[in-house]
């Protein structure tokens, strides 16, 4: 079977979806593959890495969607890219279906296979096949260095010959992957750090990175969804957060918001009248800006300053640092499809709650129910 790594053709997408070393995983357990020629130059794998690897290079994108059996990338296939697929192949690439509807229903149309990194179950088994945590991981580390860059303060506590430097104080929104990548980043730098979350569990995380933890009262888990997502909280619940939260972000110098919910709308945490409260020169880090950003004013892909707040809504911040990042999805993605794989041969074991879990399109069907019922509202 022909297995192939298509060019990101967004300008904003550096990743890669296999490195010369995943493919040498690949073609260990049986399968072909095809690069199209300059795949990884962003993420610095050149042409002569993945022949040295045992790749095949195709100078055309048309010519290796149209012979493969599976397709791995990074971003949805556009429906561009779509109509280049061949009909009963597989498609694995980052895919909120919920969200894409006119993708899906392409997919749908040539009896494509389709899987998304975003519904990998969170179980044991599936670890090493969770992408979304391992690119938070990059968004969390990153944002803290690209917060620092924008701030007209240090992050440390400094003492001097001309006085103290008082450290400046970061809030994290947001104790999943990301966020806690986040605290333990902002601490390293000497800042204070505090972190909000609506799951009670995640306070001994936490607090054991060095970070206050601070949480609405309540007596539910209410905000603790399956698979250790969170989940959306009720409105009584959603006030008095949302009063805690403006308590600490007027005294904060960095606010990180980490608050997304795959294939849905991102929650709104911060509305104008909190970012009209902070301090001047204070950063907002909106990791939730790919579904419209836990902050009122956010805007996808830009950097924007609001009565001397600024607020940074760069959508891919992983892609931003691609050596690394395509390393993980890679491994994510070589995991994954190696773990269907038996013989060279696809095994799609509908029983499994692992492919099933990931599959949202199959024989023409739209298998994902969520999608289903966003198609018919």
């Amino acid at each position: 079977m022909i297995v192939a790594i298509p060019k990101e053709k967004t300008a904003r997408e550096a990743r890669v979806a296999a490195t010369p070393a995943t493919v040498k995983v690949l073609i260990k357990s049986g399968l072909k593959v095809q690069v199209e020629t300059q795949a990884g130059n962003q993420s610095f794998f050149s042409d002569q890495d993945y022949v040295e690897a045992g790749a095949q290079i195709v100078n055309s994108s048309n010519e290796l969607l149209s012979f493969a059996d599976i397709v791995i990338k990074v971003l949805p296939p556009s429906l561009e890219e779509t109509s280049h697929l061949k009909i009963g192949s597989v498609v694995i690439s980052f895919f909120q279906p919920t969200r894409e509807i006119s993708k899906v229903k392409a997919l749908a149309e040539r009896s494509i296979t389709g899987f998304s990194m975003h519904l990998i179950p969170r179980t044991t088994l599936a670890q090493k096949m969770d992408a979304l945590s391992s690119q938070a991981n990059i968004a969390g580390y990153k944002a803290v260095l690209i917060a620092a860059t924008h701030l007209g303060v240090f992050m440390p506590l400094l003492m001097t010959a001309a006085g103290t430097i008082r450290p400046a104080k970061v809030l994290i929104l947001g104790a999943g992957v990301a966020g806690l990548q986040a605290i333990a980043t902002a601490k390293r730098l000497g800042a204070q750090v505090e972190a909000f979350d609506v799951r009670p569990v995640v306070k001994e995380q936490v607090e054991s990175l060095g970070a206050k933890f601070i949480a609405v009262e309540s007596d539910s888990d209410e905000g603790v969804g399956e698979g250790g997502y969170a989940k959306e909280t009720s409105e009584d619940y959603k006030r008095r957060q949302q009063e805690l939260i403006h308590e600490h972000m007027s005294k904060a110098n960095v606010v990180i918001t980490t608050a997304l919910i795959p294939g849905r709308p991102a929650p709104l945490l911060i509305p104008t009248t909190m970012v009209d409260a902070m301090k001047p020169g204070s950063i907002i880090m909106d990791l939730a800006a790919e579904n419209g950003g836990n902050c009122e004013l956010t805007q996808k892909d830009q950097i924007i300053e609001y009565k001397q707040v600024t607020i940074d809504g760069t959508s891919n911040i992983p892609g931003t640092m691609p050596v690394h990042a395509s390393e993980l999805y890679s491994k994510n993605i070589a995991a994954f499809l190696t773990y269907m794989v038996k013989d060279g041969e696809l095994n799609l074991d509908l029983e499994d709650e692992i492919i099933s879990g990931a599959m949202f399109t199959h024989k023409g069907e739209i298998t994902h129910e969520p999608t289903r019922e966003a198609l018919n509202t």
